[in-house]
């Protein structure tokens, strides 16, 4: 297909044009997930917001599949041009290479780092048939109900998955893992009795929360959270863990380091912006922007704090 019938027939967001700077030419963010959730909106906002500083037209791209590593891997090996741009969270990036049997992508190796964008939370959360107030509470239930230590999480493999594993070696409790796909069913069958707790984004199960269909006990933050500020910590509460997550932008192997600094900068810049602050908070997400630098410091600590606990669980994706 020629060029400008494919830009024409894309809903892109129009940048202003800085001539002479062909690495400006973005033209793609490439979101491994779904459209319409928080993350999705996240780069449609930043795309839009992004006008002054780049060139060309933005098209946010979704390309679904393998827990993000469909999106990864058609972001790894592409031109470092400027035309295509990686923006997933931040798990993703450090978790797939330490659950895969043989790794798809070494993320230092396959990508430059831009951004931090925006924060999000987990939560503790328990059904309304739970007797139980606080995680304290909670504890001593299932305590109590050796049998009925079951937890839904989003996904195998994921940070919630992993939470479970640090809360069963800090507890000494036995705990029954089971995946769903994505939050929604896991809160329906913490409201139906059929899980006593799920490990979820704060976001999906604050509705419910404040429904009362459902008890956030702990957020898994370093600090309570502005959407939920009554709820304390999981550190409060006496576990030793800290475990939000994030987005974050990497363009391919090859790239200038000084276009990745520009559009990181350009992010930034946007995400600062009053309306966009607004939009992404209504949505339980944190805005924050970096440095190329701030992300790979960010993405280092996140690594080593997780792949001792990873690796005592023996989890692996065969590939």
């Amino acid at each position: 297909m020629d060029r400008r019938k494919f830009m024409a027939g894309c809903l892109g967001l129009p940048l202003l044009a800085q001539a002479g700077e062909a690495q400006a030419g973005l033209s793609k963010i490439i979101f491994p997930f779904a459209a319409g959730a928080g993350g999705d909106t996240l780069c449609r906002l930043i795309a839009q917001e992004m006008a002054p500083a780049l060139q060309r037209t933005i098209v946010v791209e979704n390309r679904t599949g393998g827990d993000g590593l469909i999106g990864i891997k058609a972001v790894k090996g592409g031109s470092p041009d400027g035309s295509m741009v990686l923006v997933t969270t931040g798990p993703t990036m450090y978790l797939l290479p330490m659950v895969e049997a043989t790794p798809s992508f070494d993320t230092a190796r396959d990508f430059v780092p831009v951004s931090l964008l925006a924060r999000f939370e987990f939560a503790l959360v328990i059904g309304p048939g739970i007797d139980a107030s606080d995680f304290k509470g909670f504890v001593d239930w299932l305590k109590a109900h050796p049998d009925k230590t079951s937890f839904g999480v989003p996904s195998n493999g994921t940070i919630p998955h992993f939470m479970g594993s640090k809360l069963e070696k800090d507890l000494g409790i036995p705990l029954t893992r089971v995946p769903y796909r994505g939050s929604a069913p896991i809160l329906n069958d913490l409201v139906g009795g059929h899980i006593s707790f799920g490990i979820t984004t704060l976001a999906d199960a604050l509705p419910q929360h404040r429904a009362k269909g459902v008890k956030i006990i702990a957020v898994s933050s370093a600090e309570r959270s502005p959407f939920a500020p009554d709820v304390p910590t999981l550190k409060e509460s006496g576990i030793d863990l800290v475990a939000d997550a994030w987005y974050g932008m990497w363009l391919p192997a090859g790239s200038p380091p000084e276009f990745a600094s520009k559009l990181g900068a350009a992010a930034s810049a946007a995400l600062a912006k009053p309306e966009v602050k607004e939009k992404l908070t209504a949505i339980g997400l944190i805005p924050v922007g970096s440095t190329p630098e701030g992300l790979t410091k960010e993405l280092a600590a996140n690594t080593a704090f997780w792949q001792p606990i990873v690796k005592a669980t023996g989890y692996k994706i065969e590939n």
